[in-house]
């Protein structure tokens, strides 16, 4: 029957493609395979022919011993968690842009009508780095399992990117806002939850001022909405001469307080961001953020058209500017977390409070409603805090049950919560 073929053997796990001379002697089964395999039988033409033809053939080769007793819950225990590692480690996708590819790690399925949560990166960080501790934290997990993560990194900057040549224009931060709208065509998402970091968070209210019904909501961790000052512009020279560059990321990442210390954290990126591969693809980024980046002229009458939460720490290098930008954005749909004791990064330092803070604030959205409190909100419920920034205060217990049972954020002016536990 297969003289003068060549049987082809089709992997329906793997979709790879092996010829073999002798099927029946060659093709390993899988045990407890029942289903026929496919096979593409090619009839090879003689010598000097000049025709071929082909042909499928379905032939049914099942195990001869059937599966043993447990084995079958042992295969889908072993599938769950190739799920599960897949989850973890996400989906890597490179993103054509009308400007340039990106790279975006895509965690969950696309298939969800929630908004995806997108994620944007600070200079001198990716994805990984950035937002790895908060999303993997363990009271996250409920937010993660309900929505679709989308981690978006700056052109250049994702862990083994090429090192760009010399002399090479590096996009604006406007014209990287510019190349998320086809992230979002690309995976088929409508909207998204954005969540950003220094430079990132400047990207992410770039994309939500031009695209404001792309955005249902927006963490903003630390953002700069001003341009570049003179004194920003003397300040960066003399630090140039001064300071190696690894030491002005630090600075622009980390409170003094940290960089005196000496933390851990710091010790962690100096020792990354100083061996890195892709350092001269950083410096582009950080040239960029410094030189490109324009006043967004927040004001009442020009202000996100959805939900923001502020997010600074207490003394953070970027504490001023958050305060500014909280003065300019609408109170009615504005919530501003000022973090004790979380330092420059605090989705790092502190991402049990930060993903508490943010549960409620996607409940406020009308999302995960029924979601009980945290474990940090349940033990720490008396000590919690919230001053607003109108006369009088109300106690933060009130403000999470209320959040909690309705699925609403109560309505109040622009609200500083200290968060001191």
């Amino acid at each position: 029957m297969f003289k003068n073929h060549k049987c082809i053997f089709w992997s329906r796990v793997r979709g790879n493609i092996a010829p073999v001379d002798d099927f029946r002697s060659h093709c390993l089964v899988p045990k407890g395979w029942d289903t026929p395999l496919r096979f593409l039988c090619v009839r090879l033409s003689p010598p000097g022919g000049k025709t071929m033809t082909s042909e499928m053939q379905e032939i049914a080769i099942t195990e001869d011993k059937p599966l043993l007793t447990g084995q079958a819950d042992i295969t889908k225990d072993a599938a769950e968690l190739a799920a599960r590692i897949l989850l973890d480690q996400g989906q890597e996708h490179s993103v054509e842009t009308p400007h340039g590819v990106l790279h975006v790690t895509l965690h969950g399925s696309r298939t969800t009508r929630r908004p995806a949560i997108l994620t944007f990166h600070d200079v001198g960080l990716e994805s990984k780095s950035c937002f790895s501790p908060l999303f993997k934290f363990e009271e996250m997990q409920e937010i993660v399992k309900n929505f679709t993560l989308i981690h978006i990194d700056a052109p250049g900057q994702e862990e083994g990117a090429a090192t760009y040549p010399p002399g090479y224009q590096y996009p604006s931060m406007e014209t990287i806002a510019e190349m998320i709208p086809a992230v979002l065509q690309f995976f088929n998402f409508r909207s998204v939850i954005g969540v950003g970091v220094g430079a990132g968070a400047y990207i992410l209210s770039k994309f939500t001022l031009a695209n404001p019904d792309s955005v249902e909501g927006l963490v903003l961790i630390n953002i700069d909405t001003n341009a570049r000052g003179w004194m920003d512009w003397a300040a960066q020279k003399l630090s140039s001469v001064t300071s190696t560059f690894t030491e002005q990321i630090l600075s622009h990442l980390f409170s003094q307080e940290e960089l005196s210390a000496n933390t851990e954290a710091v010790q962690c990126n100096r020792e990354r961001i100083s061996k890195a591969p892709n350092l001269a693809n950083i410096e582009l980024f950080w040239k960029t953020y410094n030189n490109s980046r324009r006043d967004l002229n927040l004001d009442r009458n020009n202000t996100f058209k959805c939900p923001v939460m502020l997010v600074v720490g207490d003394s953070a290098p970027y504490e001023e500017a958050a305060v500014e930008c909280n003065s300019k954005l609408d109170p009615t749909t504005t919530s501003f977390l000022k973090m004790a004791d979380a330092g420059g990064l605090p989705q790092l330092t502190q991402p049990a409070k930060l993903t508490e803070a943010f549960k409620y604030f996607i409940q406020g959205m009308g999302y995960m409603a029924s979601s009980c409190m945290t474990r940090l909100s349940r033990s720490r419920t008396a000590s919690l805090s919230s001053s607003y920034s109108m006369d009088g205060s109300r106690s933060r217990s009130r403000t999470l049950s209320q959040g909690s049972q309705g699925g609403q954020m109560p309505p109040s002016p622009s609200q500083t919560m200290e968060v001191s536990c």
